[in-house]
């Protein structure tokens, strides 16, 4: 069974209300920001080791949670505008089977190829 495009709207309503609840979630769950535990205010060297990767781990996974959310928004406003499945890049149509497994798709796979080549490039290998 083919996928119609308004199917694939309504999975990008559906995934950006997903990721802003378990935004919502993990911000929610998380002591704040500075906030010490009981005894001194740093605690003990290690305890305060294992605070900061915490509080980096977070950080990370609050930072990937809104670039989804950014994705996806990007894709529903490409739907409103009437260029969804239109590559950002080069203005052909995003494959249909890539939409399908990833409908936040914006890039055709030519294009998406080449970005990931250059990214490679960036940075030299040891």
């Amino acid at each position: 069974m083919a996928v119609t495009i308004d199917e694939l709207g309504r999975r990008l309503k559906e995934e950006r209300g997903r990721l802003a609840k378990a935004l919502e979630q993990m911000r929610a769950g998380a002591p704040p920001v500075g906030e010490a535990k009981e005894g001194s205010p740093y605690g003990k060297k290690e305890e305060g080791a294992t605070e900061a990767f915490e509080l980096e781990k977070r950080l990370a996974l609050e930072k990937r949670l809104m670039a989804l959310i950014g994705e996806v928004e990007h894709a529903l406003q490409k739907f409103k505008d009437g260029t969804y499945g239109l590559c950002d890049v080069c203005g052909q149509s995003v494959e249909m089977a890539r939409l399908e497994v990833l409908p936040q798709a914006t890039l055709c796979l030519s294009c998406k190829a080449k970005q990931e080549r250059s990214a490679k490039g960036k940075f030299p290998s040891r």
